[in-house]
Order: C-alpha cells, then sequence, then structure tokens
C-alpha cells in the first residue's frame, strides 16, 4: 500500500480531495484508496502490485470484464482514424439502431457525454415537451449532479425539494418535488394533488445509488399509469442498470414503458458516454429538430461510439445476460451461507450483474430508511477485511455491486472463501 498512499498524498496537493470523484475517497469506509496500474478480465492490480477480484467494474460498464481484447482492437483500430471530428460519423448510426433495436420504447435516442449530461437533458426535453416547470425525484435515486436534483426532502411528502450541496441556489430546486421510493401511497397522493403541473418523473427502476434496492411489487406499473393519466412524462434512469439487469433494461424485467429512458456506463464500453432516448414524439423536441436545445463537442464522438457498439455486439450473444444472473446468485448465495453460518445478518438482491448486500435483520430491503438503518460499522469492518484479502468491492454500503462475464467459478469461490473469514473476523 506504499505506493498508493504516496501517490494518494501527492495527489491531494492538485486534486481536491486526492481524487476526480468523491467515493473514490474511501471517506465512507476510512483508510487509503488503491491507485489501480492495471486490469483485466475480473481482476485489477494497484501501484503495490497486488491483485484484486473486482466487483465495482469502473462502476458498472465492464460487463464484459477489464480490457475485453476484442474492444481494445476495436478501439485502437479506431483511434488510429482521430479521436474526434465534430462532425457527423456513421457509428452514431449504428450506436442509435443497436439501443433502439434492444430497447423497444426508445424510438430515438440523442447521444451525449455522460449520465449527468443525460438525465439534465432529459428533464429539459420533457419540461420543453409538456410546457410545464415541477419534476418529481425520490430519495435515495442519483440522477447525476446538476443543480436541479442535488435536493432532498422537504419537510412533508408533498414539499419542493431543498439543495443538498452549497452553490446550489434555493431557487433552482424550487420546481423539484421529492418523495420516499417504494411509498405507493406518497406518490397517489402527490399526483393527487399536483399531477397536472408536473412535467416529468424521473426514478432509477432499480435504485443502484442507496445500494441496490428493487421496486416494490407493482410499483412502477403504477407510477406508469398515473404518469399517463396526467400527461406527465416518465423517465427511467436506466445510466446503471441499461444492458447490465437486461438487454432491455429494468423496463424489460417489469414490463413497463418509460417515455424517456436515460443512458450509461456499458454502451460507452469504459469511455465516457451518456445517451437519453424515447419516443418519437418527444424526441422530436430536441434541436434542430425542434425548440428544446441541447449540445455537445464531444457526443457521440469515434472512441466511445467504437468502445459502445462492440460492447454491445458481444453481450447481444444469446444467454449472455441469464449467464451474468446466475453468476451473481452464485455469489450472493456463498455470501448469505457465510454470513449466516458466522451469525451476521445480511439481506441479499440482485438482477443480471448487479447486486447488493446489506447488513440488517431486514429479510428484505425496500426503503431508504431501511437503508439508513444498516450496520455501516460492520460493513466497513467487512469490507477492509475483503480488501486486504484481494476482493475489491465499493468502498461505501450505500453503492451497487457488479459482476462481469469475465468471473469466474473460482472467482466467485475464492470471494466467497474470503467473505467467510470477514464475516468471522467481524463477530455476530
Amino acid at each position: 500500500m506504499a505506493a498508493s498512499a504516496e501517490l494518494f498524498q501527492h495527489a491531494q496537493k492538485v486534486i481536491p480531495g486526492g481524487v476526480n470523484s468523491p467515493v473514490r475517497a474511501f471517506g465512507s469506509v476510512g483508510g487509503t484508496p488503491r491507485f489501480v496500474a492495471q486490469a483485466k478480465g475480473s481482476r485489477m492490480w494497484d501501484s503495490d502490485n497486488h491483485e484484486y477480484i473486482d466487483y465495482i467494474g469502473s462502476w458498472g460498464p465492464m460487463v464484459l470484464g477489464h480490457a475485453h481484447p476484442e474492444v481494445i482492437k476495436a478501439v485502437q483500430e479506431a483511434a488510429e482514424l482521430g479521436l474526434s471530428f465534430g462532425a457527423p460519423t456513421s457509428l452514431e448510426t449504428t450506436m442509435a439502431e443497436l439501443i433502439c433495436n434492444a430497447v423497444p420504447s426508445i424510438e430515438k435516442v440523442r447521444m451525449v457525454s455522460s449520465g449527468t449530461e443525460a438525465t439534465m437533458s432529459a428533464i429539459r426535453l420533457a419540461r420543453g415537451f409538456t410546457g410545464r416547470d415541477n419534476i418529481v425525484k425520490f430519495e435515495g435515486c442519483y440522477h447525476g449532479h446538476s443543480d436541479a436534483l442535488l435536493v432532498k426532502a422537504g419537510s412533508g411528502a408533498l414539499t419542493l425539494g431543498v439543495p443538498s450541496s452549497p452553490g446550489v441556489p434555493a431557487a433552482f430546486t424550487q420546481h423539484t418535488l421529492t418523495l420516499p421510493f417504494n411509498d405507493a401511497d406518497a406518490l397517489a397522493e402527490l399526483f393527487k394533488e399536483t399531477g397536472d403541473s408536473l412535467a416529468c418523473v424521473i426514478i432509477e427502476p432499480i435504485a443502484g445509488n442507496m445500494n441496490f434496492v428493487e421496486p416494490a411489487e407493482g410499483y412502477l406499473q403504477t407510477l406508469r399509469e398515473l404518469c399517463t393519466e396526467h400527461g406527465t412524462v416518465l423517465i427511467f434512469d436506466e445510466v446503471m442498470t441499461g444492458f447490465r439487469v437486461a438487454l432491455g433494461g429494468v423496463q424489460e424485467l417489469y414490463s413497463v414503458t418509460p417515455d424517456i429512458t436515460t443512458l450509461g456506463k456499458v454502451i460507452g464500453g469504459g469511455m465516457p458516454v451518456g445517451a437519453f432516448g424515447g419516443r418519437t414524439d418527444i424526441m422530436d423536441h430536441i434541436a434542430p429538430k425542434g425548440p428544446v436545445y441541447q449540445a455537445g463537442t464531444l457526443s457521440g464522438n469515434p472512441i466511445a461510439m467504437t468502445a459502445g457498439i462492440k460492447t454491445l455486439q458481444l453481450l447481444n450473444a444469446p444467454g449472455f445476460h441469464e449467464e451474468l444472473g446466475k453468476k451473481s446468485q452464485a455469489l450472493l448465495e456463498g455470501l448469505k451461507s457465510a454470513a449466516d453460518k458466522n451469525g451476521i445478518p445480511l439481506a441479499c438482491a440482485h438482477a443480471g450483474g448487479m447486486f447488493g448486500f446489506f447488513f440488517t435483520d431486514a429479510a428484505k430491503v425496500s426503503t431508504l430508511d431501511q437503508v439508513m438503518a444498516c450496520n455501516t460499522t460492520q460493513f466497513n469492518a467487512f469490507f477492509h477485511a475483503m480488501l486486504d484479502a484481494g476482493i475489491y468491492l465499493a468502498p461505501s454500503s450505500f453503492e451497487a455491486g457488479f459482476i462481469s462475464i469475465a468471473h469466474s467459478d473460482d472467482d466467485i469461490a475464492k470471494t466467497i472463501s474470503a467473505a467467510d473469514k470477514a464475516f468471522a473476523s467481524i463477530g455476530g
């Protein structure tokens, strides 16, 4: 860890907090973040040459595993032709067709450079399409760091959100309403009171930013019905879940059709990328076709498109997501068995190649309140025990985990064995 510690100390002199995204700093779990030097398949190596079985996968994109040879080759060949042109390429159309074919709710799609940009643009489009100002988001769901979405709940279910970060004027969040995730009664009440003023509702259909929390039975269907009744645009933020939990995302798993979907991560194959797409009548409101302005110099750049196209082509293989789901299931069944053996209360859930586990007595975690009540002290101790054993998990109890098709049975067995010892060390 000596090299990582030295690199972290150096980084803090020129980078705020020493990192370019907060969770990387190990602020929730303590200790020194590992500086990664390289990765291949299911493994990463830090600057001290310590090897880790990786369950972050660059926070979702590496569904094929790190440095997949076909993706790397395609990117190398594309880079030789130029990194960016600021002009249309056929690659953008190929990517759009792959997305539209996989996600039936998307009839047209616009490429951007990040998930934050995708959600910000989708909300602007929904407002422009409906002529309304108010939007709804859910506690525990994260949609990037644009001003209108950095909010926390007000004093009651029907109050407008208040900024959760300095630098966000209260006026910027006055049209953002917040609701508790998975509370159908609060949802119905909000639409009853304000439904006709709502431009859109944006939701992570499976929440991945308060760990991994699935929607309650019928919740997404109810949301769809209410949005349709009131002419409100329903936005599914599938930046994390898109192409990872299923080829068609959460909307395929739950048979719910949003009006707009935001995507990222997997569709870039590890390169910076984002996208938003949906019904033609909505998407045609975006410039230059329509009056809602959105632009981006590097949107649809050839390197990101190449990496994403090759990734999507490979994960379109028959049975890909079924195999990915089996790996997640084997991992979580092993973790649960090891936890039970050592008297550690643990709740687990997964879909496709995305998973979560909670240190809690609850059989299932469905709300932010339940997430916040979990034992973070046990998680932090478990995290460091696993890290020391060469298992790289998300350095926060509020983040989902990711497995790749490159993870082998041996990787999973080693992880479960390490977890058994880690659970024993932290005690019940």
